[in-house]
């Protein structure tokens, strides 16, 4: 499913697709020939070896796509999905997973997935992103649970605050001058001296 922190700085990859399923095919058909042979029936060397030809090359061209396609790769400084790559520096947030229990969509899922596809790959959850400009993207995965923690893990080392997104700041600041311009309370002295007066 995914291979996480092998030392080269990947934090999260997925493969798309493994060279092992091309020997699939000529493997049952070698199974085949197998039983045949030992059974006594009549062999049939052509058929057998021209259908483990023809699975093995349908499903190398299917790896080549999928690794090319819908393979993903997360490291300190990029994530790639297919053949498209997003600096996490663009990246301001993570967003929450779908809420299963609520009648609306999200902002995020009508958004554009990242790569080359139409949208987020059969049997690949999408992951909403908000980006530095404000626009929502959908990353994915098959294990996008793995990739969220493993991309909220990332931004939070890069940004140095673990917990806190690019926006929260912002927010941070603003309360802090409103406290500052107020402190304590101080429209309800001038209440009361007034009141006095």
């Amino acid at each position: 499913m995914s291979d996480v922190g092998d030392g080269s700085g990947i934090l999260f990859a997925e493969p798309g697709a493994r060279w092992r399923s091309v020997s699939y095919g000529p493997g049952l058909c070698l199974i085949i020939l197998f039983i045949e042979l030992v059974t006594a029936t009549a062999v049939h060397w052509f058929a057998l070896i021209f259908c483990a030809a023809l699975i093995a090359g349908f499903v190398v061209l299917q790896v080549i796509a999928g690794r090319r396609h819908v393979s993903v790769e997360l490291t300190d400084s990029i994530l790639r999905e297919g053949t498209e790559t997003l600096p996490l520096s663009a990246v301001a947030a993570v967003l929450p997973e779908r809420d299963e229990d609520s009648w609306d969509d999200e902002d995020w899922e009508s958004a554009r997935a990242l790569g080359e596809l139409s949208g987020v790959p059969r049997r690949r959850g999408g992951i909403g992103l908000r980006l530095v400009d404000g626009s929502f993207v959908q990353a994915w995965a098959k294990d996008h649970r793995g990739l969220r923690a493993a991309l909220t893990e990332a931004l939070d080392r890069q940004r140095g605050t673990p917990g806190i997104d690019a926006t929260d700041g912002i927010a941070d600041s603003v309360d802090e001058v409103d406290s500052v311009e107020d402190p304590g309370g101080a429209d309800d002295r001038h209440s009361e001296n007034g009141a006095d007066r």
